[in-house]
């Protein structure tokens, strides 16, 4: 067995900042979980993202940087840069002590519908700036092939579980921007889609009416209550009940229903939202799962959980209680994808994304 030491890199949909995480795995059943650390965003970054998001509505070709995209595509791949040169030095690592680092590049469109996903960042860039080989672009085969190119990180879900000798079924939920949930049978390759709505509407109503990035711990919708006739607006979208696979864009979903609302009962009718999408998405899976775990930053907000408990009917615990880790499960998942397409093994499923047959994918850049 051969084993890889590898660093994942990943700026979620909302856009807060970059996760980076240490791992050695076979890139198999085996995962030892190393350091991790976040490193924000500044203000006038986040505005320059959050400016890229308005212009990739028009792309057409993944390749192209018009406008502020340019911008913010050198912004996400020297601030990944800048996060793993500060990651090494305050754990003590130097270069070669990394075989590989996956990075994953910010979402600005995502449209497997027209066989196109846009992550901006420039992996070969970042390896010859860091001189550790780069593994990235990684849904782009799978959306090329016809896939949804979403959700990944259902490979790595279950090495943990396999690993952890979980219960099955278990099913693990990733609230980041958007939402996704990986079903775990135990035998056989996982199902996994996106169930809609995670953090980026209830962060961007924050940013509108408060100037802050996020409701910390649900203290704002903690305040407020559930509208019905809001939340059953929301809830009237058939791509709730379309069968998987199936992804979303962090812009797929309005926030139109609550714009009336006072700000903590429009934070907790979105949230409620987020909670019922999820609670729904378990009529489409095979059976009920004895377990759902939460990670992302959904994990964090506790009126959420709550809402999850209330509605799933099933333990409901975070990848925190589960010795995993919530904040950085998706960075290392993508050094795990890295060290899988490395060694040419699938990185998505038809189960997963719809593609035809189990999928490697990921360009590698290796420095000069």
């Amino acid at each position: 067995m051969t084993w890889f030491r590898a660093i994942g890199l990943m700026s979620g949909t909302s856009m807060d900042g970059v996760d980076v995480a240490f791992i050695e795995t076979d890139g198999k059943g085996d995962v030892r979980q190393g350091p991790r650390a976040s490193f924000s965003y500044s203000d006038d970054e986040r505005r320059t993202l959050r400016a890229a998001l308005d212009e990739a509505v028009r792309l057409t070709d993944r390749t192209a940087r018009p406008g502020v995209l340019a911008q913010a595509h050198a912004i996400v791949t020297d601030r990944h840069r800048s996060a793993v040169v500060d990651f090494l030095k305050a754990n003590g690592l130097d270069k070669g002590h990394v075989d590989v680092v996956g990075f994953h590049g910010q979402t600005v469109l995502h449209r497997p519908e027209r066989h196109l996903t846009v992550q901006i960042g420039d992996g070969a860039a970042l390896a010859a700036s860091l001189g550790i080989p780069v593994v990235w672009d990684m849904r782009a085969a799978d959306v090329a092939a016809g896939g949804q190119g979403a959700p990944l990180v259902p490979a790595y879900h279950r090495a943990l579980a396999g690993a952890a000798h979980l219960e099955f079924p278990v099913a693990v939920l990733n609230v980041g921007g958007v939402a996704n949930i990986t079903f775990l049978p135990g035998e056989g390759d996982p199902i996994a889609f996106d169930t809609g709505p995670g953090n980026a509407l209830l962060d961007d109503l924050m940013l509108e009416r408060t100037g802050q990035a996020m409701d910390r711990d649900g203290e704002t919708a903690r305040t407020g209550k559930v509208n019905a006739q809001a939340l059953a607006h929301l809830l009237d979208n058939p791509y709730f009940m379309a069968p998987p696979p199936k992804s979303v864009d962090r812009n797929d979903f309005s926030r139109a229903a609550v714009a009336d609302l006072s700000t903590p009962d429009a934070a907790a009718t979105l949230v409620a939202f987020t909670a019922q999408t999820v609670a729904d998405a378990f009529v489409l899976l095979p059976q009920r799962p004895r377990r759902l775990i939460v990670s992302g930053g959904g994990a964090r907000n506790p009126v959420l959980l709550d809402m999850l408990k209330a509605r799933c009917g099933c333990e409901v615990a975070t990848a925190d209680d589960m010795g995993w880790s919530a904040d950085a499960m998706e960075a290392q998942a993508f050094a795990y994808l890295a060290v899988r397409s490395l060694n040419g093994l699938p990185l998505t499923f038809p189960g997963t994304t719809g593609v035809a047959t189990p999928l490697t994918g990921g360009v590698l850049s290796r420095p000069a």
